[in-house]
């Protein structure tokens, strides 16, 4: 098992090896959901929820299901099995309880199923041999840093609106100089804490 602490996996999960920023999971829905800030906090929002604890279900499945039972080979049906339900729940809270966010986020809100943050935090987990806590840690601290990364992605790109950049660098050439920026300000933490 991996002794690493569970807040300094969480701390890690936000800032040093931000799931976003240092392994490019789940970049399709970072960069479309970044167009106002409003979709951007609401599905880093769902993200989070959504990550944390389909990550605690899923190591309860796999340390005390599918281990014991020596269905190892199911892992990732049942890891997807455990996502799906678990966006369905959201999507269905969110249009009950925020019909205005649940018509911003659009079609990215049930497409976060195929997210590759949230199988990526699964799949993580294990490889890394996480005990609860630290998979409780891993688990909201990745959905976390998705969050984070996209909250400031959204406010860059507003600032970015004011400015008149030439027009090889308009659009999309403009969103991905920002990004790169951004993973290279999140590597600048590297050295602090860093998880394997």
């Amino acid at each position: 098992m991996n002794t690493t602490p569970a807040y300094l996996i969480f701390f890690a999960a936000l800032f040093t090896n931000n799931i976003l920023l240092s392994n490019f999971l789940g970049m399709c829905h970072w960069l479309a959901c970044t167009r106002s800030m409003l979709s951007a906090t609401g599905l880093g929002l769902a993200m989070t929820i959504v990550t944390g604890l389909t990550t605690i279900l899923n190591y309860l499945i796999y340390y005390h299901v599918l281990v014991p039972l020596g269905l190892e080979y199911l892992t990732f049906l049942m890891f997807i099995a455990v996502i799906a339900a678990f966006v369905q729940l959201t999507e269905m809270i969110v249009e009950r309880f925020s019909p205005k966010l649940y018509y911003a986020l659009g079609i990215f809100l049930p497409l976060m199923v195929v997210n590759c943050t949230i199988m990526g935090a699964a799949l993580f987990m294990v490889v890394r041999h996480y005990a609860f806590m630290q998979t409780v840690g891993w688990g909201f601290g990745a959905g976390g840093g998705w969050m984070l990364s996209a909250v400031l992605m959204a406010a860059l790109r507003k600032k970015a609106g004011y400015c008149n950049p030439p027009k090889a660098f308009a659009g999309a050439g403009l969103v991905m100089i920002i990004a790169g920026f951004m993973a290279m300000a999140f590597m600048g933490f590297a050295g602090m804490v860093a998880i394997e």
